[in-house]
């Protein structure tokens, strides 16, 4: 929004009431939904293909994940979803592998996440439980490949 933008909408006469509305940008809204069969996948689909803005939809039946590109809003694309067909659908939850300091903690890790996913958490308490403590630590490094004579079990 350029200076001359912001002068216009605060000498605007017009009450308020503008004909113009904001577009929304192109995003990408990934969901998680459980799917069983192709039957389940073509009804997902059909309900997302048939909302106003969608461009493109991907479905990943063996990871329960559908991702929608368009211009759309992805609260509204989960309640589409969760209307039409009767699944329980949520927002994609999990972050690659990688991203996360420690897979392993008690907020982050997921038995149910595909694989090479975890739960992504910005919860406080879960980052505290996650930091190493010291005998994590010196479990971990009691055994290095960069000094093999450090063992110190032997």
């Amino acid at each position: 929004m350029g200076a001359l933008d912001h002068f216009s909408d605060l000498f605007d006469c017009s009450g308020g009431s503008s004909k113009l509305k904001k577009r929304r940008q192109l995003q990408t809204v990934e969901v998680k939904v459980k799917m069983d069969c192709e039957g389940c996948e073509r009804r997902v689909q059909r309900a997302v293909e048939g909302m106003k803005g969608v461009q493109q939809v991907d479905i990943e039946r063996k990871a329960n994940k559908v991702t929608v590109v368009g211009y759309v809003d992805p609260g509204k694309v989960v309640a589409r979803i969760s209307h039409r067909t009767g699944k329980r659908a949520e927002l994609w939850p999990y972050v690659p592998y990688d991203v996360v300091e420690h897979p392993y903690a008690q907020g982050v890790y997921d038995k149910k996440a595909p694989a090479g996913y975890v739960r992504y958490s910005q919860d406080p308490q879960t980052n505290q439980l996650a930091r190493a403590s010291s005998t994590e630590v010196r479990y971990t490094t009691a055994f290095s490949d960069e000094n093999p004579t450090a063992c110190a079990v032997m």
